[in-house]
Order: structure tokens, then C-alpha cells, then sequence
């Protein structure tokens, strides 16, 4: 199983094959919009502006599964997501992100990632910095501020 043979639906219900990112840069991050961690939005936005141009892509997958702190629509989460953070960067339809109801991605994520192997997602915001080849390079839980990965960004960019 490859991260490229994955799909998942974008905003607009439309079906992406993750193919589509196949050269780019990733960090794939679920998020919250009524979490602690939700001001990562900011952080998240600056590395997408700052480094889109040389192959970076963030991937925001939304959640309710962690206190229900997501529990609007796609709809809504995009616009609070837009008004209050200018987040420009890619949002994704909610998913699962652990569980019996755990989307393919993030089944994908858990089980290759080289930290905390096969270990569920413990919280909103958790990221996953993957290379231009795929291959998942590091597992961030919630508490590492986007702004502390650009080292490891760059490295892979």
C-alpha cells in the first residue's frame, strides 16, 4: 500500500487521489476548530505561504473525534477556518482519524510512521512530515508548533 493510492474527498465532495501530491512535500495535520490547539491554524498558513512555492503542501484533514471540538459542518469548518485563520492552505472533508471508523489515510499514517508505530492519533493537530517520495519522515505530536518544523521542512524541500 502506497500513500499515493489513497483518496480522500475535498471540501467540495470531489474525490482526490493523493497521486495528485506525488513530488511535493507533505505535512498532513487533522484539525479542530474548537481545540487549545486550533491557533496552530496561523502557524500552519505561514509555512504554506512561506514555502508552497518550492513544493510544500499542507493537507488539514478536520476531526470530531477528540471531545467533539469539531462539530460543524465541512461547510462550516471551512469558512471559520478561512475567516479567522486566512487559511488558504488545503482542507479536506472530517474523517475518522482513529477507531473502527479510521479513515485509510490515517490508518496509512499510524502504521508507517518511524515514531509511535501503530500508535492511534492522540489529539487534534497531530502531523505527519512526509517526503517527495511518500515516505512518511516524522510523526509531530499536537504540542510541536508548525512553526518548529521548518528545519525538517526545508531538509526535505
Amino acid at each position: 500500500m502506497s500513500l499515493y493510492n489513497i483518496e480522500v474527498e475535498n471540501m467540495k465532495g470531489e474525490a482526490i487521489k493523493l497521486e495528485e501530491y506525488k513530488g511535493k512535500v507533505l505535512l498532513i495535520v487533522n484539525t479542530a476548530s474548537k481545540c487549545g490547539f486550533t491557533p496552530q491554524f496561523e502557524g500552519l498558513e505561514a509555512l504554506h505561504k512561506k514555502y508552497y512555492d518550492k513544493g510544500l503542501r499542507i493537507l488539514g484533514f478536520p476531526s470530531n473525534q477528540f471531545l467533539r471540538q469539531d462539530p460543524g459542518s465541512n461547510e462550516d469548518i471551512l469558512k471559520f477556518c478561512t475567516l479567522n485563520y486566512g487559511v488558504s492552505f488545503e482542507m479536506f472533508k472530517k474523517i475518522f482519524v482513529k477507531g473502527k471508523k479510521m479513515h485509510p489515510l490515517y490508518d496509512f499514517l499510524t502504521s508507517n510512521s518511524p515514531q509511535r508505530t501503530n500508535k492511534k492519533v492522540k489529539w487534534n493537530f497531530e502531523k505527519f512530515l512526509i517526503t517527495r517520495d511518500g515516505d512518511i519522515k516524522h510523526r509531530y505530536l499536537s504540542n510541536m508548533p508548525p512553526e518548529l518544523l521548518e528545519e525538517a521542512i526545508e531538509e526535505l524541500l
